[in-house]
């Protein structure tokens, strides 16, 4: 299955794209824009929602690779302390800093990844790390980069 037909069967994403008809072929007559009143949304709410059951699987994702680095974190901070005033070993406060820093900085891209390796599909539940949904849905996200870039120039 090519990742075109997989993408395209996704609940919560357009199945298509509404097509612009701004400018009227040789002996037609002239197209007339509707006021804002009389334009619908091409989507309703509900086809462009995440379905439940694909959030509630980013969540749990999220909590687990976003905080399991953060608890260690805040461990790092407890146990320097603990270190220092009762085993009287000083470590230098530059190692302090950045093991906690780099603790932070790993739950911070936990929230990304819990929220890419999270499967997109609702029949299927994915892998325990994510590591081929990951891929596939940053290439979703960045090929909408692409198209959204494209519109502009």
């Amino acid at each position: 299955m090519s990742a075109e037909s997989e993408r395209n069967n996704l609940p919560f994403e357009p199945k298509s794209k509404p097509k612009k008809t701004n400018k009227p072929n040789k002996g037609q007559q002239p197209v007339v824009k509707a006021s804002k009143e009389d334009k619908k949304p091409p989507y309703t709410k509900e086809e462009m929602a995440i379905p439940k059951i694909v959030s509630d699987r980013m969540v749990k994702r999220v909590a687990a690779f976003s905080g399991i680095p953060t608890v260690l974190g805040i461990a790092s901070l407890v146990v320097s302390y603990l270190l220092a005033a009762y085993a009287n070993v000083k470590l230098p406060p530059i190692a302090v800093l950045l093991t906690n820093m780099g603790f932070f900085g790993l739950g911070v891209l936990g929230i990304t990844y819990g929220v890419l390796s999270a499967s997109w599909d609702t029949e299927r539940p994915g892998t325990v790390f994510g590591f081929s949904e990951f891929t596939t849905n940053w290439g979703r996200m960045v090929e909408g980069w692409r198209a959204t870039r494209q519109k502009k120039v």
